[in-house]
């Protein structure tokens, strides 16, 4: 990533991994679009970096689960001709057994996990192909990778950023247009106290900073490398898990027919 990209826009930038980037982005020469709900977090949050680094900070306001405040954000997105990053950070967990969750709390993960990160990238990105150039970035979690027995939504909507991105990355081979995916391990955030956890269900150790985790991010984008698990030492076990993935893909590919253990009557 070049210094000469003009504007960046954050989703969820009020606090944790988006106030990161919102800090970092900005020591790194680009003006500002903070996108979160909470406009009196939001907007000291933009006078302090633009103190702090004499760049042009906007704060926008807006809650990405609204149908109206999502289209307002895309228009921006779609119609700012200087647009360079967008940093689809915005993201809820609603987590426990699913019998425990509502019905709604699923939903409103689904509209800004999904939806929101979907519609935005969409917007944004006629603008970066028109000029060749820019970055996405969807944060997606390494739960992408391992499901477990009390985040099935929450694991569901980051597979579906994780396959979403890749299937972009396929798309715009071709170009100069970056879309990358961040999966990091727990991170000290707000996020489990937001999920209604009073305890989080890791060790401390575990846990990494919303700064190293952005530098680390950031790092990677740079290196223009479109996968990043921030915490993972060897990437062998990310080049063996694609092995692994392409193998089933050839396995399926093989026949439209049933397989053997399929063959025969079925018990009655």
């Amino acid at each position: 990533m070049s210094n000469d990209h003009r504007l960046a826009v954050i989703t969820g930038a009020s606090s944790g991994i988006g106030l990161a980037y919102a800090e970092n982005l900005a020591e790194r020469g680009y003006d500002l679009i903070l996108v979160a709900r909470r406009r009196n977090r939001l907007e000291e949050i933009a006078r302090q970096i633009q103190t702090k680094t004499a760049r042009s900070v906007e704060a926008f306001v807006a809650d990405l689960a609204d149908a109206k405040d999502l289209s307002r954000v895309e228009t921006l997105l779609a119609e700012r001709a200087d647009v360079e990053v967008l940093i689809n950070n915005a993201g809820l967990g609603a987590l426990g057994p699913t019998s425990h969750v509502t019905a709604d709390a699923l939903e409103n993960l689904i509209k800004i996990n999904v939806l929101a990160l979907t519609r935005l990238t969409h917007a944004v990105l006629p603008g970066l192909l028109k000029r060749n150039s820019g970055s996405i970035v969807n944060i997606a979690s390494m739960i992408a990778v391992m499901p477990t027995p009390s985040g099935a939504g929450y694991s569901a909507t980051k597979a579906y950023v994780l396959n979403f991105t890749r299937s972009l990355q396929m798309e715009l081979s071709k170009t100069n247009v970056l879309v990358q995916a961040v999966l990091p391990g727990p991170v000290r955030t707000e996020f489990f106290e937001a999920s209604g956890l009073t305890k989080a269900p890791f060790p401390d150790e575990l846990f990494m900073s919303p700064e190293e985790l952005v530098r680390s991010a950031l790092l990677s984008l740079d290196r223009r490398e479109l996968i990043c698990f921030p915490s993972l030492e060897d990437e062998a076990h990310w080049s063996a898990f694609e092995d692994a993935r392409v193998a089933l893909s050839r396995a399926l590919m093989k026949s439209g027919r049933p397989a053997t253990r399929y063959a025969g009557s079925s018990p009655m």
